[in-house]
């Protein structure tokens, strides 16, 4: 049972008094609202360790190191709240790079403890030393290093702060041999920044531009979320009957019921969506950076519209103007701002309010179309990837079933969802395909590794936000490829009672790359086949419940029961779907041309 299913009455302690190094450490933890962690034990921070329980504070054993970072990150984005992680020096720390990064593209106050060398044997390439500073420089918003045992609550304190001021994680190294002694300290109060909506001359800039606006489009991005802002999104929106698109990979930042939604941008995303700002003359990007992943053509649709004024608001004003070029920059919380541009336009007759049946009849006929074209949508309309599914029809599946075209798949899994749903997904061609049929209804509920586009994202992270939020149902979405660098957490889900439900689609390759081998490469296959055992059997031998699915009619039913397991069982379940190869648009092209060989021994090979 999670620590915060009971309301957390614990008070770090009061006032400067004498304490340990460890003991100080311990309390400001306490102080910031701290009772999960997740990590694998080591001598570098055991004083401190052998203190946990009796502060509150639950340390959650991993199998591996990134994983333990990416439940950091998942706890962190449910709860709005810190997320915890720590490891032994060298190695251990090492390990938690690529959580780290991707918690960092996610904007995810993740504070990461990096117990490091003792002082007197920094240098001397000693047992498990490494500098651990510069290994993080590059996906941390601040890095603190504790200078003297006396110093270690400011330090630890701050850490936490700039991790909520900076949307981001932070880095706390401690040589292991300052947790020892005796220092006199006073735990600091946490401090929060009050955000507010932004400078009034940007703001009725903005507003100005939007009362003359024909056809205004919202993009709703994470900082949405991050603010609690979707209500107030919601309101700007309905004033100006604006359609609203997510930004790539943020599902969840406007109710997808709402009859205003219009389904995520980029790659993979939502053709009504895409149709629909082309068509704009201002875009309101609320919370969002306008990364180049998540605005980039896709289903032969250049649709950015290159003439429409941009109104980019965002808290971070290094983003601002950075991707896009805009008219106008508002450094602001998302929440904030939205709801001082409705105030600014409540009394307002806008240039939109003439055409606000049209435009609401035009994205209700985009959106049913979309949504015709997903259900029928069963092949790629590639005649490369024909043979590959010739050859899956040949072949037979565990159970004597068949393989099943991910589309459809996900379409039966969308069905079956339940309410109140959190659902992480890893990078990999049937994940992307994923976001067109992905929709929720309340933030906080969808996570994918973002920009930095990481293997094994989907099952630790999903972990961490059950331990957030025990009462959510909880899915992760993982390729057979993604799963392999993963499923040993299975494992940690099982021993530690934070059940959760996994779904991995089993079509032997690693399809997103492979896709672009059929593009450029002639269909020359090098190192993209995968032969694997079943994922199923594997979960039950690491004490979780299995089921292998080669029926589309079981999709829906094997995923009801997998959730009902999870929720009134407190199992874990592995759900292996058997898919075809169908192969999905190229990941990308941004690097990738026709070869041209110049040496005769490879002439044969363009």
């Amino acid at each position: 049972m999670s620590n915060h299913d009971t309301q957390d009455t614990r008070q770090a302690v009061q006032g400067k008094q004498k304490m340990t190094p460890s003991e100080a450490f311990v309390e400001t933890l306490v102080a910031n609202g701290v009772t999960d962690m997740f990590g694998i034990m080591g001598s570098a921070f055991m004083d401190a360790m052998d203190i946990f329980a009796p502060a509150g504070i639950r340390l959650v054993p991993v199998v591996h190191e990134q994983g333990a970072a990416h439940m950091a990150d998942g706890y962190a984005r449910v709860s709005g709240r810190h997320g915890l992680v720590i490891g032994q020096n060298g190695p251990g720390i090492s390990n938690c790079v690529t959580g780290i990064a991707a918690a960092y593209w996610a904007h995810s106050p993740v504070v990461i403890v990096t117990p490091e060398a003792g002082t007197t044997g920094i240098g001397l390439g000693g047992f498990q030393e490494c500098h651990q500073l510069p290994m993080f420089q590059e996906f941390t918003k601040y890095q603190g290093h504790v200078t003297h045992p006396a110093r270690m609550a400011e330090y630890t304190g701050r850490c936490f702060d700039r991790a909520m001021s900076e949307m981001g994680p932070t880095q706390l190294n401690i040589p292991r041999d300052y947790f020892y002694g005796e220092i006199e300290a006073e735990i600091p109060e946490p401090s929060r920044l009050d955000r507010g909506p932004g400078g009034t001359r940007s703001l009725d800039e903005a507003a100005a531009l939007l009362a003359k606006a024909e056809f205004p489009v919202i993009v709703s991005g994470g900082g949405v979320v991050m603010a609690d802002g979707v209500e107030a999104c919601q309101a700007l929106a309905e004033r100006l009957g604006a359609p609203v698109v997510n930004s790539y990979q943020h599902n969840d930042s406007f109710p997808a019921s709402h009859p205003l939604w219009c389904g995520p941008l980029g790659y993979q995303g939502s053709k009504a969506g895409m149709k629909l700002i082309a068509q704009a003359d201002v875009v309101v990007a609320l919370g969002t950076r306008l990364g180049p992943f998540g605005t980039l053509p896709q289903h032969g649709l250049d649709y950015w519209p290159k003439d429409a004024k941009i109104i980019q608001i965002d808290a971070d004003h290094k983003m601002l103007g950075l991707v896009k070029k805009i008219a106008v920059g508002i450094c602001g919380d998302a929440k904030a701002s939205a709801e001082a541009l409705s105030e600014r336009l409540a009394d307002n007759e806008l240039a939109c309010d003439a055409t606000r049946a049209q435009r609401a009849e035009r994205i209700a006929e985009e959106k049913a179309a979309w949504e015709r074209e997903l259900d029928e949508w069963t092949h790629e309309q590639d005649p490369f990837s024909l043979d590959a599914i010739d050859e899956a029809k040949d072949e037979t599946p565990f159970s004597g079933g068949e393989y099943l075209h991910p589309r459809q798949v996900l379409r039966e899994l969308e069905k079956a969802m339940p309410a109140d749903v959190m659902v992480s997904t890893d990078i990999g061609n049937i994940n992307a395909v994923a976001h067109s049929y992905l929709r929720f209804e309340r933030p906080r509920s969808f996570f994918a590794p973002m920009s930095f586009g990481n293997c094994g994202y989907a099952l630790p992270t999903i972990i961490g936000a059950k331990a957030a939020a025990p009462e959510r149902p909880a899915i992760a979405y993982a390729g057979d490829g993604a799963w392999g660098m993963s499923l040993m957490e299975t494992m940690t889900a099982v021993r530690h009672d934070i059940p959760v439900t996994a779904v991995v689609f089993h079509n032997r390759q690693w399809g997103a790359e492979k896709k672009n081998q059929v593009e450029f490469y002639n269909r020359r296959f090098v190192a993209g086949e995968l032969d694997n055992q079943s994922f199923a059997e594997i979960g039950r031998a690491m004490g979780a419940e299995g089921i292998t699915v080669d029926r589309l009619e079981d999709v829906g039913p094997a995923l009801e029961k997998a959730v009902a397991l999870q929720m009134k069982e407190g199992k874990t379940c592995i759900i292996e779907i058997l898919c075809t190869r169908e192969l999905g648009d190229p990941f990308r092209r941004d690097a990738l041309k026709k070869p041209v060989r110049l040496l005769e021994k490879y002439q044969d090979y363009v």
